[in-house]
């Protein structure tokens, strides 16, 4: 059966998953779109309830699981991203708790306290899974992993790496619990240069939000950590300060 209404009950149910924030989360349910980003939610074990594919845009292999075809009209009123491949997914999200994570004797843990932009988080996805951090920990409740903008912008990433929420209090006592250097990221004179810090051991990396920066929450609670700049700008976007740090971790790691 094709579904070529707008007024579909089902066609319904995904325009608000995609617009309402507090449906989302209540309904434990989000949607993926894009053949990429659809295979790397099922290889990582992301649980599919349905599919929605357009035949006539879709070239790719069917996913098992319950399919529903849909016309290009009702498509294009279903996708978000402007161009697209023919198949958006419905999928169960997962919630997991901090204390689940089991990390290596060196691993690199990137913390943020919150993410204003969902673009921004989707590109700190992406750096972290690029170059082999081994968690992202936001310490702020009300972010929204499985919002459609940080999964496109994460292109998929986001369900291959380890990503927790959890407030300050609780991130500071899981990284002092397991012996994490903690490197922050305050705007003060006694900062060192982050090529100098060792990420050969366990380390952790804490960055404020776009706006004000790393709170007073983290100040005396870990070594100040500055990326040197040769220019007269004082400050990176967030996302590519994420990116030089994990970087820097790699390449420690590899050297």
């Amino acid at each position: 059966m094709l579904i070529e209404s707008f007024q579909n009950e089902k066609i319904k149910n995904v325009t608000k998953l995609l617009t309402d924030n507090r449906f989302r989360k209540k309904s434990k349910v989000f949607v993926v779109e894009g053949q990429q980003e659809n295979e790397r939610a099922m290889h990582y074990d992301f649980e599919p309830l349905e599919f929605f594919i357009c035949e006539n845009i879709f070239k790719g292999t069917l996913p098992g699981g319950k399919i529903h075809y849909v016309s290009e009209k009702v498509y294009e009123k279903i996708a978000y991203r402007g161009s697209s491949e023919g198949i958006i997914g419905i999928y169960h999200a997962k919630e997991t708790p901090l204390s689940s994570f089991v990390p290596k004797e060196n691993s690199t843990v990137i913390i943020v306290e919150g993410v204003e932009k969902p673009g921004n988080l989707g590109a700190i996805l992406r750096s972290c899974e690029a170059f082999g951090v081994d968690a992202l920990i936001v310490a702020d409740g009300k972010t929204d992993f499985y919002n459609p903008n940080v999964i496109r912008s994460s292109v998929g990433c986001l369900f291959g790496m380890e990503v927790y929420q959890a407030e300050n209090e609780e991130t500071l006592e899981f990284l002092q619990k397991n012996g994490f250097n903690i490197y922050t990221t305050l705007m003060d004179e006694s900062a060192e240069d982050l090529y100098k810090r060792d990420f050969r051991q366990r380390s952790a990396v804490l960055f404020g939000t776009e706006h004000s920066g790393l709170s007073d929450f983290w100040i005396g609670k870990g070594k100040n950590t500055l990326i040197p700049m040769a220019g007269s700008i004082d400050s990176l976007n967030l996302s590519n300060a994420v990116a030089i740090t994990c970087y820097e971790s790699l390449k420690q790691k590899k050297g």
